[in-house]
């Protein structure tokens, strides 16, 4: 009967034969989850913001609604607590509106920030394995080329 060849022993030589450099996969790793971390900083800082301007603005207006709630001596006045309340609401609203694009444009800046920053860096180290992989394949020719 035949013996069935060792796969195991096969692919060892096969993968020996490739050199594979896992420190830049490591560092590659290592500088992916960094800027994970930041990025989420920046959303979370974001979030955080915006929820608190949220209950700002809630707290607000709850508090006019409040006025324009009580009872009145006249017909007219709740109208005009109707009146007041729309135009104080309008006038909130455009703040508020305006302190949430500031929130936005300072989460944007940051994250462009972040990723020009990171694309730099990615980049230094993708120059940094390319020569590295070219200088092992050429030590690796010269080094068959030798043996023959």
């Amino acid at each position: 009967m035949s013996k069935t060849p060792d796969m195991t022993v096969m692919f060892k030589d096969v993968m020996g034969a490739f050199p594979v450099d896992t420190k830049a996969m490591e560092e590659a790793f290592k500088t992916t989850a960094t800027l994970n971390e930041k990025l989420s900083g920046v959303a979370l800082n974001a979030a955080e913001k915006s929820t608190e301007l949220s209950t700002k603005w809630t707290q607000d207006t709850l508090t006019k609604l409040g006025q324009m709630s009580k009872a009145k001596a006249e017909p007219a006045d709740y109208a005009k607590a109707a009146a007041d309340f729309a135009s104080a609401y309008a006038e909130g609203a455009a703040e508020h509106m305006a302190a949430y694009a500031e929130i936005v444009k300072k989460a944007q800046m940051e994250t462009v920030e972040l990723m020009m920053a990171a694309g730099k860096d990615m980049s230094e180290d993708a120059t940094a394995a390319v020569k590295k992989a070219a200088n092992d394949a050429t030590a690796a020719v010269k080094k068959a080329s030798a043996a023959k």
